[in-house]
């Protein structure tokens, strides 16, 4: 109904926003990861309240025999980083079987079940993996053989080295104001815990995003990209994504992805609350976020996921809509409004 572009797609030459320009967008990537295991269980070879070590026995180590899949996707599961972060240097944390290994042997760090926490980085291999058990694909070709290529989508986990001339590079804004370098007394109260994480090397907070050595990853990269890292390097257009929860609600030309029982039982909340890692309110379901006071979407019935700097896609089944929205300026925090200032504008055309 509307696709809008502008903008610059590379600062460095120039390059303007076309209609086929590809937009890495992080942690959206797992909606797309979590649709290709919904349609697993709806073919009936994966069960979200089976133990994932029966799936993936190596799992079970260190007391997690019991951990059913549906922790793994609601972030229940405790696993939100690794004891020893896994080195860059030697594309360790870009390989997939040493990063699958390292989580199978690692122990949570709270009792599975009885809390919840954004497992930022972790998801992609444990959701994945268990993908990759269940149908003899990794994710990212699970993704384009039954996602991708019947709709016709313009989105990639693990970017084919022939696409890479297509994708923005990112560019980046600092807050207005970065509450961290503020003495704690004068932090808003209602944000002094989270700031206090943010603070604290030692915190699930900062824990979460250190799976790798060095932490930080430089997204630009070939290697990167190239990468399947089913939780976060997922990249494509907003209209391929908006695309695929069209087809998660409805039929898109002559492809549904998922029946309504299945859709409703994956848009079912199952974690919301304090999130040990986000240390804000937060709420799941299986693999897609629900909206929030934060992240509203367009209603209470809307599921999706959110990224890094404020990309943004979902599907609201009772408004009958599907959005998608990429940038490559990456905005921290609250000031950015981009992505509500659309939604807003798509409600008020619903009347």
């Amino acid at each position: 109904m509307v696709d809008l572009r502008g903008g610059v797609a590379d600062r460095d030459t120039g390059r303007t926003w076309e209609r086929d320009t590809l937009q890495l967008v992080y942690s959206v990537t797992k909606g797309a990861t979590a649709t290709a295991a919904h349609m697993l269980v709806q073919r009936g070879l994966l069960d979200l309240d089976a133990p994932v070590a029966e799936y993936w026995p190596e799992f079970a180590a260190n007391g997690k025999a019991d951990i059913p899949v549906r922790w793994l996707l609601s972030h229940q599961a405790g696993l939100v980083t690794l004891d020893r972060p896994a080195p860059l240097a030697e594309a360790e944390a870009l390989s997939w079987h040493p990063m699958t290994a390292a989580l199978a042997a690692q122990c949570p760090v709270w009792t599975p079940g009885t809390a919840h926490g954004y497992h930022g980085r972790t998801w992609g291999w444990l959701v994945g993996e268990v993908i990759r058990r269940v149908s003899g694909r990794t994710p990212g070709r699970f993704f384009a053989d039954e996602i991708a290529v019947p709709l016709g989508l313009d989105f990639f986990i693990g970017l084919p080295a022939n696409e890479r001339h297509r994708v923005s590079r990112m560019a980046y804004r600092k807050p207005n104001l970065d509450l961290t370098t503020l003495p704690a007394d004068s932090v808003p109260e209602e944000l002094r815990e989270q700031v206090a994480a943010w603070r604290d090397p030692n915190s699930f907070s900062n824990r979460a995003y250190a799976v790798t050595d060095p932490a930080a990853i430089d997204f630009d990269s070939p290697e990167v990209q190239a990468a399947e890292l089913p939780a976060s390097n997922g990249i494509g257009t907003a209209r391929a994504l908006a695309r695929m929860y069209a087809a998660l609600i409805g039929e898109v030309d002559g492809v549904r992805l998922l029946s309504p029982e299945t859709v409703a039982a994956a848009a079912k909340k199952q974690a919301a609350g304090m999130d040990q890692v986000l240390v804000a309110p937060s709420r799941f379901a299986s693999g897609y976020q629900l909206p929030t006071q934060d992240n509203p979407m367009s209603g209470p019935s809307a599921f999706g996921h959110n990224g890094r700097g404020g990309s943004l896609a979902f599907a609201d089944p009772d408004h009958g809509i599907a959005f998608g929205y990429v940038m490559n300026h990456i905005v921290s925090g609250r000031d950015d409004l981009r992505a509500g200032a659309l939604i807003d504008a798509v409600i008020r055309t619903l009347g």
